[in-house]
């Protein structure tokens, strides 16, 4: 007969088992709830626990007067968890999202259709209305809407390439935007919370907050109203001429703050990521070209300050001259002649100028082109501004010392260019360009920037010579006379040069240019005019000077400037007169 086991015993072995796992988790309970309790506590905190950032508020830049060119405004990102959008609804509800933020309804598919994700940005800078009807609408789960900035261009292209624009981080790409961007951005600040498995804030629970620093407001030299005239006028000149670009610079003499700075085509800041990387560029101080006979006033300042030649000095001028290898002529072909100097900047002689700079000699030539500012970057904060080129002139060619003289084989932009006759305007004293009128402090109190550095370039003397010989290049005698306003004295110079295409590596097309200042025996304002390789006409005192009887008369009405009343006095024009 079969005997069975003793039942006492297998209980006993089987509370002896019970016995040793639940000691097993007691132990571990014990390790979890009194050793490790740390350990744990800090990873639940961790899970629950987010940082938030907390965007600052980018400061606005403004025009002279004010009026906002750039600004920030309150908005919402969107965002959406796809997995929580049930897979018969994903069309519905990309239909009404693209219908509401203003997208195709293939991108919100393809959002939605990342159902293994939680997390997905639907839209960037959402009117905070749009934002809050979203997050109310019950038949879309899982939307979520975080508070943020969107940058504003009120003035649409005005100034568009100095303005440059924010990428969708935040941070400045290009102009004022790029170049002041620590200052305008400010400092973000953070928030430690505590939410739930939904991502929802639990009430009551502790929270760290540092408290955002918002930007700095930038307000610009610029006038607004000033700059639209530029901007239309040589917008305007650069369709009639076929011309590749353009660009205006107005200067006030006494500051040499830049009033307007315009370009065209310019870049429309509603719109830069659909416009060509070209237009992001500030062409008036970035693109370098041989600026022609505008360089004269550097050969004439130098001439008259080494006591070489004097504004009556005679010349027997034939309509060309031979240098080193090449055969040099002047612009129009003539009879030699006796020419006073005046009388040669007035028809802008270059065989004359070449004489001039024969007795000057290439150091002292040279050493005058960097006095002007020539192979440097202009101080003042200039967003793109470049150097330009200057050889030196031991490594000038037998023709380049004769070429550099009428402004061939130097090469500047339209900003040095401005410096040079603010110089001669304001009394042969150089002041460094200006952008920045100043900017807001930690209190929103208004700290204007510090003025220009000033340096004497030549004498009072010779600058105001200077002035008189291009207040006749203006007149009857000159190539500049479109760029005449009845009632004002004016001065300034044509210019007319060969424009060298890098891209094709060399000489095509024209660079056509004309800059002056008024009234011209008080000094007030500095107009710039240049158009790049013009197709209908090319000379300077054809397109280039009415742009600037255009913004000049602009320009001296919108501030006030009265006429001097005085009147040009004689002036010796012709040898033996």
């Amino acid at each position: 007969m079969l005997r069975l086991g003793s039942p006492r015993r297998r209980i006993n072995i089987g509370l002896i088992g019970m016995t040793f796992v639940l000691s097993i988790f007691a132990g571990r309970l014990i390790q979890m709830q009194g050793l490790d309790s740390k350990v744990y506590e800090a990873a639940a905190v961790g899970q629950r626990q987010h940082v938030e950032e907390i965007p600052a508020k980018r400061g606005t830049i403004t025009d002279v007067n004010g009026n906002a060119l750039a600004r920030t405004s309150e908005a919402r990102e969107v965002s959406i968890d796809p997995s929580k959008i049930p897979e018969g609804a994903r069309a519905g509800v990309a239909a009404y999202l693209a219908r509401q933020l203003g997208k195709t309804v293939e991108e919100m598919t393809a959002k939605l259709s990342k159902s293994k994700s939680r997390y997905q940005l639907l839209a960037r800078d959402v009117d905070p209305v749009v934002a809050t009807r979203l997050m109310q609408q019950a038949e879309v789960p899982g939307l979520s809407s975080t508070k943020t900035y969107r940058r504003d261009y009120p003035a649409g292209d005005l100034a568009g390439s100095l303005i440059g624009f924010v990428g969708d981080e935040g941070n400045g790409l290009g102009g004022m935007e790029q170049a002041k961007n620590t200052m305008l951005a400010g400092r973000d600040g953070k928030q430690r919370v505590e939410t739930g498995r939904d991502g929802q804030r639990i009430p009551m629970t502790s929270s760290e907050r540092t408290a955002p620093v918002d930007g700095q407001d930038v307000r610009l030299t610029i006038d607004r109203d000033i700059q639209w005239a530029a901007q239309k006028s040589v917008a305007d000149e650069v369709r009639r001429s076929g011309a590749s670009s353009g660009a205006v610079i107005v200067m006030d003499v006494r500051t040499a703050q830049i009033i307007a700075m315009a370009n065209a085509p310019e870049l429309d800041l509603a719109n830069w990521r659909r416009a060509p990387a070209s237009s992001y560029v500030n062409k008036a101080a970035a693109d370098v070209f041989e600026p022609g006979s505008t360089n004269k006033v550097i050969t004439a300042a130098a001439a008259l300050e080494a006591k070489e030649v004097t504004p009556d000095t005679v010349f027997q001028v034939p309509d060309n001259i031979k240098c080193a290898d090449r055969v040099l002529r002047d612009a129009h072909p003539h009879k030699p002649e006796a020419m006073t100097f005046r009388q040669a900047m007035a028809q802008s002689s270059n065989v004359a100028t070449i004489m001039a700079a024969r007795k000057v000699g290439s150091e002292r030539l040279y050493a005058m082109l960097k006095a002007f500012g020539f192979g440097a970057t202009p101080p003042g904060g200039v967003p793109s501004a470049e150097a330009g080129l200057l050889p030196n002139y031991k490594n000038w060619s037998g023709s380049q010392s004769c070429t550099v003289a009428y402004g061939q084989g130097v090469s500047v932009t339209a900003l040095q260019m401005a410096s040079v006759y603010q110089t001669i305007a304001n009394g042969g004293v150089r002041v460094d360009p200006q952008i920045v009128a100043g900017t807001t402090d930690a209190t929103g109190r208004f700290v204007p920037a510090p003025a220009g550095r000033q340096t004497r370039v030549v004498s009072e003397t010779t600058a105001k010579e200077i002035a008189t010989m291009l207040e006749t290049a203006v007149s009857a005698e000159g190539t500049g006379t479109l760029a005449a306003i009845p009632g004002y004295r004016v001065a300034g110079k044509t210019g007319t040069a060969n424009r060298y295409d890098s891209e094709l590596g060399r000489y095509d097309g024209y660079t056509a240019s004309f800059v002056g200042f008024a009234p011209a025996d008080a000094p007030r304002l500095v107009v710039l005019s240049v158009l790049q390789n013009p197709k209908n006409g090319h000379f300077g005192g054809q397109l280039a000077a009415p742009v600037f009887k255009d913004v000049m008369t602009f320009a001296i009405k919108s501030r006030k400037i009265p006429p001097t009343g005085s009147d040009v006095p004689p002036v010796r024009t012709r040898a033996g007169q």
